[in-house]
């Protein structure tokens, strides 16, 4: 979990007050799925949809969320409830006959995924006559970029490996990642068929699914994750955004790269722990996401604060303190990550994290491996790495600046 948990809120409760909410929390992890559907519509402004009657007093349906722009709207758009990630490979081939393979892919991906957004065709994604509301985004592998002679960003690379990671081959890498945000799984499933049926058109094949979900979260609210905790809470602003996050002027503008990795928390180990000792390790008050230093979930937290004993307010295995831009020049990633519950034994973060240098991850994951206070909770079983592709403005398709 290698983040500084942030989105773009603050909880006014006292920390004693957290700790009832924590308990209540870990204790509903593995259902929190169900709950889903209870933020639809809660992410963005509704408007109303042309032509669908509304009942009197009713709330008018939220907008579609539009495909086409400059930015994939995976990454522009206010998080979903629920996510699918879906990998494929393309089968070996020369490099003329890849690119060829990959370009009929994303237009195909470019004409199906625009569709969807409506109005659609499919009357699956129109219940009771409101266009369905998802978000998406593709990137390319390491492997398929290089096999292809792709121009991608420098120092894009698979992600060396890491002390303590598990990873399983059959959950991790692939050619190419979809991921998919809707505010259900039904949305999630009819898009992932849609979508998959253009891969497989094109000769690509499967090679692993994940899905995740999002607490009930109010807006404007940062999601907390399995351990009761905000995730998301030092996310870049805009001006941040376009020095550590997006590319700079030139073929790569608008694109990033995304960094997958499936972590495993062990919640009952974790919840066990007297609340002080959670906050210890994480850095932050579970009650409100603040600093341990700090009395608001965004204040910055103070690294060279001391107790009268000479220690360290935020201790120095703490999360929030490994994980801190200032061990890295300032620089942030852009953290949208999920969690997921597949087993009664097996449940945790879909950490999806963007920045421009996929090398500064492997810079915090290595602090945090060595000596983060949650590595005993923590397991990675899963990694992708990939480049995230720039939108597709109207009348273009992804991927059009691969071929210029």
């Amino acid at each position: 979990m290698p983040t500084e948990p942030e989105n773009a809120s603050s909880s006014d409760l006292p920390a004693a007050a957290g700790v009832g909410r924590r308990r209540a929390l870990l204790a509903a992890g593995a259902v929190l799925a169900a709950g889903v559907g209870a933020a639809v519509g809660e992410l963005v402004e509704h408007e109303r949809a042309p032509g669908r009657a509304t009942t009197p007093g009713a709330p008018p349906p939220a907008a579609p969320i539009p495909f086409h722009g400059a930015r994939q709207s995976g990454l522009t758009a206010p998080q979903l409830p629920a996510t699918r990630l879906l990998a494929f490979d393309l089968p070996q081939a020369t490099a003329a006959d890849g690119r060829e393979t990959l370009r009929t892919l994303l237009t195909a991906w470019t004409r199906t995924l625009a569709a969807a957004a409506g109005p659609s065709p499919d009357p699956r994604l129109r219940a009771d006559g409101a266009q369905a509301r998802f978000t998406s985004l593709v990137g390319l592998g390491p492997g398929l970029a290089a096999r292809l002679a792709l121009t991608v960003p420098a120092g894009f690379a698979e992600l060396p490996p890491f002390p303590g990671e598990r990873l399983d081959p059959a959950r991790g890498g692939g050619d190419l990642l979809l991921q998919l945000g809707a505010a259900d799984p039904w949305t999630l499933a009819v898009l992932a068929e849609l979508a998959a049926t253009a891969a497989h058109g094109a000769g690509a094949a499967p090679r692993w699914a994940q899905s995740g979900f999002l607490p009930p979260t109010a807006p404007g609210v940062t999601p907390r994750n399995l351990f009761g905790f905000k995730d998301g809470t030092a996310n870049p602003d805009e001006d941040a955004a376009r020095q550590w996050v997006w590319g700079p002027p030139g073929p790569h503008q608008d694109a990033t790269v995304l960094v997958y990795r499936r972590i495993r928390m062990d919640t009952a180990a974790f919840a066990a722990l007297p609340g002080e000792q959670q906050d210890l390790a994480m850095g932050r008050r579970a009650g409100d996401g603040a600093p341990l230093t700090g009395t608001a979930e965004h204040d910055e937290p103070d690294l060279y604060a001391k107790h009268p004993d000479g220690a360290y307010v935020i201790p120095t295995t703490s999360h929030v303190r490994l994980t801190g831009p200032r061990l890295d020049g300032g620089a942030r990633m852009l953290r949208r990550g999920y969690s997921y519950d597949d087993a009664p034994g097996d449940r945790g973060l879909l950490f999806c994290a963007f920045m421009r240098d996929p090398g500064q991850f492997t810079r915090v994951q290595n602090r945090l491996a060595e000596r983060d206070a949650l590595n005993p909770f923590l397991e990675h079983t899963a990694s992708a790495v990939a480049y995230v592709l720039p939108g597709a403005p109207e009348g273009t398709a992804l991927g059009d600046h691969l071929w210029a």
